[in-house]
């Protein structure tokens, strides 16, 4: 099942949310994303950020709003187009440790792919292709405890990657990488051709990968612009508890993020 072409990858509407202890974690969130495009979803810890992510597949639900993935409405009540949402948007977690529990890393990769019914030639193909994409086929045969936190990290993506989603959800992926493995995780997630929602503090990062940002605060949608302009805002970075660290010029930064489509 694939989504239709030009129907965005994901359109959120009038998301609300309160937690069964009353907590309102989200107000009213309105948030489309296109196919193709690379988001940086940024805001101060408690923004509601991970309540927000956590309703792209359908693990909370219950509120107000509606949430589609490429036009599939995330139903919890449809446990057909619940398991289809649950392919489409992969989310790696910040620590690849709560991803990784398979004696191989080849058996990770292949762990979801395999749970949708794939065997054979097609199952080997999607693990080969996943970890080829990330640059981790050498190490396919190899303990994942025995890696590197940044090549865990990378097959994490991999194990994702295996399902064919239509949107990665990154939850602090520069976090904990020496600059190198940064780079070349950087360098990994410019070359894919999906659709990317990033959640990060690190304003360097989204300006290196996403032409976009979103400023999540309060629980609710604060500011939707290209990523350099955002981040040039002082006093709008100022209000929502965010900052560049020191030396950083959005104005000078290169790569992906400091030309938006709207830009061009």
């Amino acid at each position: 099942m694939t989504s239709s072409p030009g129907v965005p990858s994901l359109d959120v509407r009038g998301l609300a949310y309160a937690y069964p202890d009353g907590t309102q974690a989200l107000f009213g969130v309105d948030l489309t994303i296109g196919r193709g495009e690379r988001v940086a979803l940024l805001g101060p810890n408690g923004a509601g950020k991970t309540t927000l992510v956590l309703h792209l597949n359908g693990i909370l639900h219950g509120g107000l709003g509606d949430v589609t993935v490429g036009g599939l409405a995330v139903d919890p009540k449809d446990k057909r187009a619940l398991r289809e949402i649950r392919r489409r948007v992969g989310i790696v977690f910040q620590d690849p440790d709560d991803q990784l529990f398979m004696p191989t890393v080849r058996e990770d990769v292949a762990f979801g792919p395999a749970n949708l019914g794939l065997r054979g030639a097609e199952l080997d193909r999607r693990v080969a292709d996943a970890l080829d994409r990330v640059g981790m086929a050498h190490v396919a045969d190899r303990p994942p405890q025995h890696l590197s936190f940044g090549q865990r990290r990378r097959v994490a993506v991999a194990t994702v990657l295996a399902m064919e989603p239509e949107i990665l959800v990154l939850d602090e992926p520069s976090s904990n990488l020496d600059p190198a493995s940064r780079r070349e995780l950087a360098e990994i997630l410019l070359s894919l051709d999906v659709t990317v929602l990033m959640v990060t503090h690190d304003l360097p990062y989204a300006a290196e990968l996403c032409p976009r940002s979103v400023i999540l605060s309060g629980g609710v949608i604060a500011a939707d612009r290209p990523t350099r302009e955002l981040l040039m805002d002082a006093r709008l970075l100022a209000e929502h508890r965010l900052e560049l660290p020191f030396g950083f010029d959005p104005a000078l930064a290169g790569g992906a993020g400091s030309v938006s489509p709207r830009e061009r």
